[in-house]
């Protein structure tokens, strides 16, 4: 890579070495959605719920790495412009649905939890005051509540964990019974899930590649084929035989 430039940097700065979101997506006029961890620390998570910090969002960004304008928190005081939605722990996984134009997210939760969500503008989904998981530790987290006034419910989540990492939709007629379905990468549950999705609720799931013992990372959907790669460097391409 030559010539790089930094665009944008999230805020507040943590020197932790977890959680940092970082997923891209484009969206129909160019510009970016961007996810952000909120770094997992106890004295930093909390900033997911700040409007003031960058840490534990999705923001929409030009390329320039500005804000877009009109933002749902644009002109608000005490508050980034940038930010689209908040509440998120680790958002590692971003995708549109081409067929509806939503944004969906996929995201780790604690010790259970992980979590799927339809994200709105200016919406807040909940972390770390509601969640569907516990600390590592086997402690509550917060309060220990699911719900709060003000806050989203997930699409769908997973206990036990599948730790979601990308996530694709399924685009294409070669597969019918695949079109319109939403792919997600599991690391430590080791497959691939599709998902089907009827009316933003998810009415099924199949497990593919199970008993291979990889973290698959990234998705992605083209002309008809899922291609994935591991964590391990192998590649996989999935189509109609």
């Amino acid at each position: 890579i030559e010539n790089q430039k930094v665009i944008y940097r999230a805020t507040s700065a943590h020197t932790g070495k977890l959680q940092y979101g970082s997923r891209i997506v484009f969206d129909k006029n160019g510009d970016m959605f961007v996810s952000t961890g909120e770094r997992s620390d106890r004295e930093i998570r909390i900033q997911a719920q700040h409007l003031n910090s960058s840490l534990g969002k999705i923001l929409h960004l030009t390329t320039e790495g500005k804000a877009v304008p009109n933002g749902p928190f644009a002109g608000k005081a005490d508050a980034r412009p940038e930010i689209y939605a908040y509440g998120l722990r680790n958002p590692d996984g971003l995708a549109i649905n081409p067929q509806t134009g939503d944004l969906w997210e996929a995201e780790f939760g604690p010790r259970g939890g992980d979590e799927l969500n339809l994200i709105k503008p200016g919406k807040n989904y909940g972390w770390p005051i509601i969640t569907y998981g516990i600390e590592y530790s086997g402690k509550a987290v917060g309060e220990g509540i699911q719900q709060k006034e003000g806050m989203e419910q997930p699409v769908y989540y997973w206990n036990p964990v599948i730790s979601p990492g990308s996530i694709a939709f399924y685009n294409s007629s070669i597969i019918p019974e695949w079109k319109g379905n939403l792919f997600v990468g599991g690391l430590s549950g080791s497959h691939i899930i599709r998902l089907v999705i009827k009316e933003n609720k998810v009415v099924g799931e199949e497990r593919l590649l199970e008993g291979k013992g990889e973290r698959f990372r990234d998705l992605v959907e083209k002309d008809g084929v899922l291609y994935a790669v591991t964590d391990n460097g192998n590649f996989y391409k999935i189509a109609k035989k």
